[in-house]
Parts: structure tokens; sequence; C-alpha cells
């Protein structure tokens, strides 16, 4: 394995991908914990192989040297073949093009603490999809002296290694990329709180609050300008010009605001912002409901074996 790319692509990671590897891989290995071995059964654990590793393909779209990562989908892993299911990622990519047009399939993922041999079969496998995919690779174990994201992105490069060309992974550097709604979704999925150890604020509550503080002391300063504006015209105040060009400047940036470009993009993020916000209450209610129904179950269980009632399916 090389040390660093020399392909010169720029990766934009989106953390919605970070979000769901982490979330495919927690649940599937609560699926195969002993304690819930009697609620799961053979397919919820097909896509994870012998050593707790989970798989998946990463979307998006890439514009000239820049790849930008936007979402993945999971797969299933055949252990007996040491392969990936080719027909349900031929399914799941016709369904994930009826959603979205634009993305494409860019690569896969995976789970471990580094790149193995058999990766590079899988690898191979998919270039008939991409013919130069990539490999993001996610460390599940905890480390707490790392700074940096556990998240490593390989791609593939032919080498000539004792006289024979191989292809092997190399490294390459990403950044993350997000947006308004992407971020705003990620603090309401990780319920991230402050360091003073408040039970009802979180990491959003106080950004919210920062922009609700600037936005509050920019208007303020505008009407100390709109009445130093009145008091000029009325005479009260003596005309300074320099004062003069400065608030002049500032009223060329009026347009900028009004303009119609910036009330679509304004409307978009409100609209993804609401449609976040009712996912979010989507997904409680959910939860709570299946809640719901685990708890009535087991107590009704319980009646069925003394009474002969049968529980709520």
């Amino acid at each position: 394995m090389a040390s660093l790319s020399s392909s010169g692509l720029t990766f934009k990671l989106h953390p919605l991908v970070i979000v769901n590897i982490s979330d495919h891989y927690t649940r599937v290995k609560s699926q195969m914990h002993p304690s819930s071995a009697s609620h799961g059964n053979s397919s919820s654990t097909a896509n994870i192989s012998v050593d707790g590793r989970v798989y998946g393909c990463v979307i998006g779209v890439q514009s000239g040297r820049t790849v930008e990562i936007f979402n993945s989908f999971e797969l299933l892993y055949d252990p007996s073949t040491d392969s990936l299911d080719r027909s349900f990622l031929e399914k799941k990519q016709e369904l994930y093009k009826k959603v979205f047009p634009h993305f494409y399939i860019l690569g896969w993922y995976s789970t471990g603490s580094d790149a193995q041999e058999c990766d590079m079969h899988i690898h191979k496998a998919l270039m008939d999809i991409n013919e130069s995919p990539v490999y993001v690779l996610l460390n599940p174990l905890v480390n707490h002296a790392q700074k940096d994201l556990p998240v490593t992105i390989y791609e593939s490069e032919l080498h000539v290694i004792d006289g024979i060309t191989q292809l092997i992974f190399v490294r390459s550097s990403y950044t993350i990329e997000t947006v308004e709604a992407e971020r705003i979704s990620v603090d309401h999925v990780a319920h991230l709180k402050p360091s003073d150890g408040g039970s009802a604020a979180t990491q959003l509550a106080a950004h919210l609050t920062g922009i609700h503080s600037a936005i509050k002391m920019l208007n303020s300063r505008i009407r100390v300008l709109h009445h130093y504006l009145l008091a000029v015209q009325k005479g009260d105040i003596p005309c300074e010009n320099s004062l003069l060009r400065q608030v002049s400047s500032l009223l060329r940036r009026l347009p900028a605001v009004e303009s119609g470009k910036f009330q679509d993009d304004f409307l978009m993020e409100y609209n993804d912002t609401l449609l976040i916000t009712y996912l979010a209450m989507l997904t409680n209610c959910s939860s709570s409901m299946n809640e719901l129904v685990d708890k009535f179950n087991t107590a009704y269980d319980r009646h069925s074996r003394r009474g002969g009632r049968t529980a709520f399916m």
C-alpha cells in the first residue's frame, strides 16, 4: 500500500455517509448479540462478515477533478463466496437512480482498522460499474487519543512490484463538506450537549442563539445609522462626507439581499430545514410507537401463558 495518492482528485465527504456507516455497523452488531438472537433472523445478519465487518456502496457526483460523496446504502455480503450480492446491488442502484438521478456509484465502504488483501477482490468486482472506484474505510474502534475522524478514503493505482504489475490501495486526502440542512440533522441525531452539562440545551440551540444575537446586533446598528441619516436630513447633526460614503457603501449591498436568487436559495434552505425537522418528529414518533408495541407484546405475552390471550402483532 502506497502512502498517498497521486491522482490529484479532490474528495469531499458529507457527514451523512459517516452517520450511515456508523448506524449500519451498530445496528448489525446489536442484531448479532446473543441477547437479541431470539428476535433476529438469518436475513438480518446476512450483510455482515464473520469478522464483524459491514459493506455498502457510496454514491455522489464527480465534477472534473472534484469527487463529492453525498450518500450511501447497504449491501449484502455472502460469507460463502467472500463477495457481495450482485443482484441486490443492481436492484438498489436502480431504486436510488429513480430518487437521485444525478448521483452515481462512486465506490464502496467497509469497516475495519485497515485495508485487507480480500478487499481488493471486492474492489475489482465493482470496476465494471465504476472504472476507478473509491474505498471508504471507517474504523469503529474507539481511540480517544485520535483527533482526526476514523475515516480513510482509498484509491487504486497500478504499481510495478518485483517486476509484476499489481493494483494496490493508496490513501487519499479529503475534506468534510456540509450544508445547513445536514448540519441541523446531524446535530439532532447526535444530541450533543455543551460543556456546561445543560440537559435541555444542545449545540444546535447554542448555534442558533449565536446567530440570533448577531442578527439582533446588526439590526441595532442599522437603526443607529437610520437615526443618524434622519438627524443629518433635518439639520440636527452636521454632515460628514466620510461617514456618508461609508453608509452608501453599506446600502449598495442591499440589492444582493433582495435579489431573486437570494430568495430562491433562502426558501430552499428553509424548506430543507422544515423537512428535516418533520422527519425527526416522525422518527421520534415511530420510535415511541415501537417501544409501546414492545411493551404491549411483553405484557400480553405473560397473560397468554396464564389465560390464553394472544399478543398484539
